[in-house]
């Protein structure tokens, strides 16, 4: 069941969406409710050509990455103790979710997801705290590859990464992992399983687990609205 958002801030109950995780289309991209949707493990993810207004989605099996768990392979050391290249925090988030949107002709792809409403969404969330970026520097202060989430309590949610030059993303995942093992973070949300992600430890928990981790408080506070159900 696909539920119609209307202006207030409601999420449907999750377990109640369609099998691929689409639970609502409509609503907006404000501060208030991005941070809701999140709080439960929901995302934005919709064709910005195609759809004239968000879709949500909530998928039962969550793809995360367990910051104890990162694997880190024997070429990736080799790459890191080489030390070819140095990685920030938050010092450019505009540049990464730029590269994250336009790398490789993403943004003039079939079904491109990373438009400008949706950039400046995540943007205002980053001056406010919320978005947070890691970047990769070459040896020439060149923005090289990066990622960027939402910091969601102890969980980091993934939005989308990408590089410029060979394992420039990986390295951004590790140091992030690395952080998080520091800070004591539980997962990373990977949100959709690709090969690469896998062999870096990444692996399904149920939504259950999931929401336990993210949102003790639970469904509990979750409603579902009865206008505009499809």
């Amino acid at each position: 069941m696909v539920y119609e958002l209307t202006e207030d801030l409601v999420f449907p109950d999750p377990r109640l969406g369609e099998p691929d995780g689409l639970i609502a289309v409509g609503g907006d991209l404000s501060e208030e409710r991005l941070l809701l949707a999140y709080s439960y493990g929901i995302f934005p993810w919709y064709s910005f050509r195609d759809w004239p207004y968000p879709a949500w989605y909530c998928p039962m099996q969550r793809f995360v990455i367990f910051p104890d768990e990162i694997h880190i392979s024997h070429s990736m050391r080799t790459l890191m103790n080489k030390k070819a290249y140095h990685v920030t925090f938050n010092d450019d988030f505009d540049g990464v979710i730029a590269g994250c949107s336009k790398v490789d002709g993403r943004y003039d792809m079939n079904g491109a997801w990373l438009g400008e409403d949706i950039m400046k969404a995540y943007r205002h969330l980053n001056r406010q705290g919320y978005a947070v970026s890691v970047e990769v520097w070459n040896q020439e202060n060149e923005l090289v590859g990066g990622l960027y989430g939402v910091a969601m309590g102890p969980c980091f949610i993934g939005e989308s990464m990408f590089s410029r030059e060979p394992n420039t993303s990986k390295l951004a995942l590790i140091h992030l992992a690395r952080f998080m093992q520091r800070i004591g973070g539980k997962f990373i949300d990977c949100q959709l399983e690709t090969p690469h992600l896998k062999s870096m430890g990444g692996r399904f928990i149920p939504y259950a687990e999931y929401l336990e981790i993210l949102n003790p408080a639970g469904l509990a506070a979750l409603e579902c609205p009865s206008r505009g159900e499809s």
